[in-house]
């Protein structure tokens, strides 16, 4: 039986902030929908990912904004996605090279804070 992730949900205050915010740097809008007053949810997807992340109003209790602090993402190489963020005027920190792996942090409006892993090339340590 497969398993597959499809939805992280990221506390936000402002959701018009961080839905600009995360369209500039790349995530696709999936949905933005408000069913009945008072909830809106909003569905974005990185580029290339399976799953995505949920952000809006009145979606439960949980997290407050800028306490999400646990998603990582694997990108192909660390220095071009720090290239990437900073060209777009986003704060990153980076590249800390690690054993098992290099990694660039970030964070969204809220701070809810990013981390990035360029995965080691396991191939080449034979």
């Amino acid at each position: 039986m497969e398993w597959k992730i499809e939805l992280i949900f990221v506390p936000v205050s402002d959701v018009d902030r961080s839905k600009e915010f995360y369209e500039r740097i790349g995530f696709h809008a999936d949905h933005d929908q408000v069913p009945y007053e008072g909830l809106r949810f909003v569905q974005m997807t990185p580029p290339g990912s399976a799953c995505s992340i949920a952000f809006g109003t009145n979606l439960g209790e949980g997290l407050l904004p800028g306490q999400q602090n646990t998603i990582q993402v694997v990108v192909p190489d660390a220095d071009e996605a720090l290239a990437h963020l900073t060209g777009l005027g986003v704060e990153a920190q980076g590249v800390d090279e690690q054993a098992w792996g290099r990694f660039v942090t970030f964070d969204d409006p809220d701070g809810n804070t990013w981390t990035l892993q360029e995965l080691p090339d396991y191939g080449a340590q034979s």
